[in-house]
């Protein structure tokens, strides 16, 4: 086996047991910059993207280091689509249902309403059209993907009032991912905010937010959510599994040798790793404290989820009239997914089903 596919198969470890490193201390050095989209205070993403640059430096042996940067210090949150595309910057990380402003079809890369788990998500881009299909279109921005964590199904967020019945829901100032959730929530009358995590807090303080939704317990937890709004909803149908991922500026990653090229696909999946093992981790016990501390869990009643649901399957098929290319993928990611449901119907489900029944 050759050095370039011991690095892409082997963990980090594996590698630096090997002796790889040291093989490529004859290459140029090079220094990328990330720009994230999250603060540095949320260990589980922020974190992914510090695990990315630790990675990469220790298999190359410090010749390629890719400095990393949260929300902000570099550029604005939402500012890192701009930054790829006019080649001010290597390599972001960041949601990219954020960017659903200028076209939805970034959603289909993050998370979309009643899509993908996790496994499902990661098993579409990377066995299924997905990737292909998604790269193909972040062409045009000057960018590719890959994933940099999963945060698993999420909660359905924070309100500062009991939502019982669709009607509890009109007139609703809520923070939420863009695209085809938002436009959903609007067919339901909800008023979609987005925004950066770190402004939700004083707007949820404030009034000027009646609700907002982030991950889960964990990081909801960080920040302090639970201080300014009592109740906690679940299942977050909107988002099933959403994958956080690196943007990588094309230009910039046809310049590296394939030896980094190498490097920097094998540091993304321990970094990918890392950051939804964090949250499997750490989400449950997180969950305990805040239920300790008086917060107020429910379930969404039925009769919203499928409201949600109706609504969201409107939106879809407006979209897919509009864009032939949003219904390629759509559909492509839907015939993968019943695909999915059916094996999971013999697997998984009826698995945890039983042992929810059970004392363990």
């Amino acid at each position: 086996m050759d050095r370039r596919s011991l690095i892409k198969n082997a963990g980090i470890a594996g590698v630096l047991a090997a002796g790889i490193a040291p093989a490529v201390h004859a290459q140029t050095a090079v220094r990328w910059r990330l720009a994230s989209s999250f603060p540095r205070s949320l260990d589980t993403i922020f974190g992914s993207a510090e695990m990315l640059s630790k990675t990469v430096k220790a298999l190359s042996g410090g010749k390629f280091e890719i400095s990393v940067h949260p929300a902000g210090e570099l550029m604005p949150a939402f500012g890192v689509v701009d930054a790829l595309q006019a080649d001010t910057l290597e390599m972001a990380q960041s949601a990219a249902y954020y960017f659903t402003g200028k076209d939805p079809i970034f959603a289909f890369s993050c998370a979309v309403p009643f899509g993908l788990t996790a496994r499902q998500n990661d098993s579409w881009k990377e066995y299924g059209n997905g990737r292909k299909l998604l790269d193909a279109f972040f062409a045009q921005y000057n960018f590719r993907t890959v994933s940099a964590g999963n945060t698993g199904t999420q909660m359905g967020g924070w309100y500062r009032k009991e939502i019982k019945t669709v009607e509890d829901l009109k007139g609703l100032k809520m923070r939420m991912g863009g695209g085809v959730f938002g436009e959903a929530m609007a067919k339901l009358g909800v008023v979609s905010q987005n925004m950066p995590a770190g402004d939700v807090y004083q707007s949820l303080e404030k009034g000027t937010l009646d609700a907002a939704e982030f991950v889960g317990p964990y990081d909801d937890e960080k920040l302090g959510f639970n201080k300014v709004a009592p109740f906690y909803y679940y299942p977050g149908w909107w988002e099933g599994g959403a994958d956080l991922e690196f943007f990588i500026n094309n230009k910039a990653f046809a310049k590296l040798s394939d030896e980094n090229k190498a490097i920097l696909e094998a540091a993304t999946k321990v970094a990918a790793r890392d950051m939804t093992a964090k949250y499997d981790a750490y989400n449950p016990v997180a969950l305990k404290r805040l239920v300790a501390a008086k917060t107020q869990l429910k379930a969404f009643p039925k009769a919203v989820m499928d409201a949600g649901f109706k609504a969201c399957m409107e939106v879809f098929a407006l979209h897919e009239g509009k864009s032939p290319e949003f219904k390629k993928i759509h559909q492509d990611m839907r015939a993968f997914q019943r695909d999915q449901i059916l094996w999971n119907r013999f697997s998984e489900y009826p698995f945890n089903q039983y042992m929810n029944s059970v004392k363990i």
